[in-house]
């Protein structure tokens, strides 16, 4: 393993463009638990909470379990050494953007600058009658389904739900970072979930070497990964970046 990640250190060290991609699970170390797998939220929860169709029949319903999940719960969560080290890779011109699929926020309190959300976000909610943003963390949510202070339309989080398309400047951003990238570092996705799931498939196609840090093996493991380092994405990170800094 200690190969590996000198071998990861030095190829993301002589990248040209460099970019991250993460899924859940390099928010896992924050507290915050996958989607999937044995431990996964759907296990607990419906998903049908989050079904837009759902959402709009269902408000009050699918803002209850929105309220407990993604603010209650997700709100108490702080980035971890996983998005401190992307942060300060990026800080220091060494990686270019982080692409995510996590809704969350932690990449940005983390100090990372360049994120693509391709999920959209929880930190901000719209108005589904005039089209009005907030600051989640500016929204009142002991009266459920919050309203505009504008016009009293119900107040929607700003990530995608199940039946609604990627954002449009999220999706054309993300695969431009994918076309030009030279390394592309996949972190914490297990590549189920589409389109995303076709990004680092771009990248590769593009003449990326594919780096996978994922604590098991995914879809991209024997496909298109070049290296595979396999265990907790915030202590490989930290080994990264001493290795980086030693080269």
């Amino acid at each position: 393993m200690e190969n590996k990640i000198l071998q990861a250190a030095q190829v993301i060290k002589d990248s040209k463009y460099a970019v991250a991609f993460t899924g859940a699970g390099i928010s896992v170390e924050s507290g915050i638990p996958p989607f999937r797998g044995p431990e996964g939220l759907w296990n607990k929860y419906d998903p049908i909470v989050l079904d837009v169709n759902y959402f709009y029949a269902n408000t009050l319903e699918s803002w209850k379990v929105i309220r407990e999940l993604f603010y209650d719960f997700f709100g108490k969560a702080k980035p971890n050494s996983a998005h401190q080290v992307l942060a300060y890779l990026e800080n220091t011109g060494i990686i270019k953007s982080i692409i995510t699929q996590n809704i969350d926020n932690l990449h940005q309190e983390a100090g990372s600058k360049t994120v693509y959300e391709f999920h959209g976000t929880a930190h901000t909610m719209i108005c589904l009658k005039c089209g009005q943003k907030y600051q989640s963390p500016d929204i009142s949510l002991s009266k459920l389904p919050p309203k505009c202070k504008e016009c009293n339309g119900v107040l929607k989080p700003d990530f995608i739900f199940f039946g609604e398309g990627i954002p449009e400047y999220a999706h054309n951003k993300s695969f431009e970072e994918a076309e030009k990238s030279d390394v592309f570092i996949v972190i914490g996705t297990t590549g189920e979930v589409m389109p995303a799931s076709m990004l680092p498939h771009t990248a590769h196609q593009n003449g990326a070497i594919i780096i996978e840090i994922n604590p098991e093996e995914s879809l991209f493991t024997n496909n298109i990964t070049k290296i595979h380092l396999k265990g907790k994405a915030g202590e490989i990170l930290t080994e990264i970046k001493k290795q980086i800094e030693e080269l």
